[in-house]
């Protein structure tokens, strides 16, 4: 009776640039996932509402604009504040080590680096995933 993960890809700010989170997005629907890709210039508060609204359990930011250290905690707030602390928040993009280890600190699940292989997202998910459906 297992069923599928849902993830929500979003691409918060002004970064224009989404063809990583297109690729993760299709890395994560051929591994049967459930995907919703919310598109460009998306606010954390259009994101949390949109993960919200659509029960997802996983929500991936792709960030290469530098506002990292604004963006994951103001979504991980954001979805606090709506009673999803359950929700994944995880993602990637132009992270420096020393920024990935200070977020995940902050409730922020792991961050993957330019040129990480998909497989790796993939597995990241699926473990977090099943650990999570075997303690409920």
């Amino acid at each position: 009776m297992s069923r599928p993960v849902r993830v929500l890809v979003a691409k918060p700010g002004l970064d224009g640039h989404d063809r990583g989170a297109k690729v993760v997005a299709a890395a994560l629907r051929d591994a049967g996932m459930e995907v919703i890709y919310t598109g460009l210039h998306q606010t954390p508060e259009m994101i949390a509402t949109a993960a919200v609204q659509e029960d997802v359990d996983v929500v991936g930011l792709s960030i290469l604009s530098g506002a990292h250290m604004t963006l994951f905690p103001r979504v991980r707030q954001l979805l606090a504040e709506q009673g999803r602390e359950d929700i994944l928040l995880t993602g990637g993009g132009i992270i420096p080590k020393e920024d990935m280890e200070a977020l995940e600190t902050q409730g922020i699940g792991k961050l993957f680096g330019p040129g990480t292989p998909t497989s790796a997202l993939v597995d990241y998910i699926k473990t977090w995933f099943a650990a999570r459906h075997q303690e409920a």
